[in-house]
């Protein structure tokens, strides 16, 4: 029994270590931002590029990986996805040219969505008693949160002591470590081979229509807001959602049931969901590049910068976050904790220039901190609150696809406010950093709207009070 027992831990360490790997890479990508813009000459706005083209293909093959690893086997699925995951790791660190680390950018997406996607349920199957099963739920939930804090450090040490290139080129020997255990210790699951319907347009055409969306908004300021080329884009990008939803409505095993969508909860929950993460990150994005080209902080000080509030997240994740929500609810966690993480971006949208950390940079982060490790497990839980038992794993997929599509588009969005409030304080002879300062201002107070908004939402619209003890495993 005790032999069984350890696998079984082995094998959910094997999990954990898959899953660092995504988490390490999206916050180690934002403390390299500022060096890959400079290393591969990105403007502003096409920057964004390097981290929507993962944000894309990871929220829109979230659901479809999920489906896949109960068709052919988690176990085998997981293994493909760190597979894709490390050898797109290894593009990413190789690449001279924009093209080629965007396009393996992607590809890490798709790689990171079917490891997401697979992982949550191998650690269902490891554990089946409650009491395991409850532990090992909040050692994953704090992997998946303190990983940013170690990102950020290791992020800015790579990227201090070699250059960015590292920070993708780590992902290749863990990468390698968990394939190789994988084999070994994960057990093999059963395939469901009646459930053979995949939808496979579905994932395909939101994708590309977010695809188009993105891309329009981010070449706007260069193309015109109302050319041809931006104009057509969007045009296409509402006709392939359109299709989508066709598909959704007709097809046998839809990627996203719109039924559930007819329950206020589902759709409130993705409607918060997708601005909380437009602000967020862009937080990331944004503030990454304002402490590094306007402050002119080394990749170090810039993830040392980031600790405290990832540190916050990961102490939330721990079970102070459930406490809370059993307290109180699911609603006034969730509105307060965005109302904390608005105000951290209104803090944002005024720094100056010649900011200091202590009193412009640390209470933001902070309040970002707070209201993310606050906010983060009753929006899982508002999606899931009055859906089937049965269905609660699709809602808290389609929840997190929301947010991964919130944050991709978001970011687009806002990346071009500030390119746009940039360019017109250079054309009114403002010096690079007041621009520069300027254009993060912009984008910022738009992403405490969004923040704010999704804030009022889930205080007047939520129709969520109590959470049963056993919601919370």
């Amino acid at each position: 029994m005790a032999k069984n027992i350890d696998s079984r831990w082995f094998a959910f360490i094997i999990l954990c270590l898959g899953t660092l790997m995504e988490v390490l890479d999206s916050t180690i990508v934002n403390v390299a931002l500022p060096s890959i813009r400079m290393s591969l000459h990105f403007s502003e706005s096409n920057l964004a590029w390097v981290v929507n083209a993962y944000l894309l293909t990871f929220g829109g093959f979230l659901l479809l990986g999920g489906k896949l690893g109960d068709i052919y086997g988690q176990r085998k699925l997981f293994i493909i996805g760190i597979t894709v995951f490390t050898v797109s790791s290894l593009a990413c660190g190789i690449a001279q040219s924009q093209a080629v680390l965007i396009i393996a950018r992607a590809i890490q997406g798709l790689g990171g969505a079917v490891t997401a996607a697979v992982s949550l349920s191998l650690v269902m199957n490891l554990f089946t008693k409650p009491d395991e099963r409850a532990r090992a739920m909040g050692y994953f939930g704090f992997i998946a949160a303190g990983g940013g804090a170690i990102g950020v450090l290791v992020g800015g040490l790579l990227t201090n002591s070699f250059d960015w290139h590292w920070n993708f080129l780590v992902n290749v020997p863990i990468g390698i470590l968990v394939i190789l255990f994988s084999f070994k210790l994960l057990p093999a699951s059963k395939a469901e081979k009646e459930h053979h319907q995949l939808d496979i347009w579905g994932a395909v055409t939101v994708t590309s229509a977010l695809l188009l969306a993105v891309y329009a908004i981010v070449n706007g300021n260069q193309s015109g807001w109302l050319s041809v080329q931006t104009l057509g884009l969007l045009f296409a990008a509402v006709v392939l959602m359109v299709i989508f939803l066709q598909i959704e409505s007709r097809v046998r095993a839809p990627l996203m049931p719109l039924t559930l969508f007819k329950l206020r909860n589902v759709s409130i929950a993705n409607l918060v969901a997708v601005l909380w993460a437009a602000g967020m990150f862009a937080w990331f994005f944004l503030s990454a590049l304002y402490l590094q080209l306007v402050l002119h902080y080394s990749p170090l000080q810039v993830g040392l910068s980031f600790l405290p509030a990832n540190l916050i997240m990961a102490v939330f994740s721990l079970g102070l976050s459930a406490k809370f929500v059993m307290k109180f609810g699911i609603k006034k966690p969730l509105a307060i904790g965005l109302l904390l993480a608005a105000f951290g971006l209104l803090l944002f949208a005024r720094v100056p220039v010649n900011g200091s950390f202590l009193f412009d940079v640390l209470p933001s982060m902070l309040l970002l901190g707070f209201g993310a490790g606050v906010a983060f497990n009753p929006m899982l839980l508002a999606a899931m609150n009055d859906v089937p038992q049965d269905e609660s794993g699709l809602a808290s997929g389609i929840v997190n696809t929301a947010f991964m599509m919130g944050g991709s588009l978001g970011l687009a969005i806002l990346a071009s406010i500030a390119a746009f409030q940039t360019n017109s304080l250079l054309a009114s002879g403002h010096s690079q950093l007041v621009a520069l300062t300027g254009g993060y201002h912009g984008a910022f107070f738009v992403g405490a709207l969004f923040a704010g908004l999704a804030a009022f939402l889930s205080a007047t619209q939520l129709r969520v009070s109590k959470v049963s003890p056993q919601a919370m495993h």
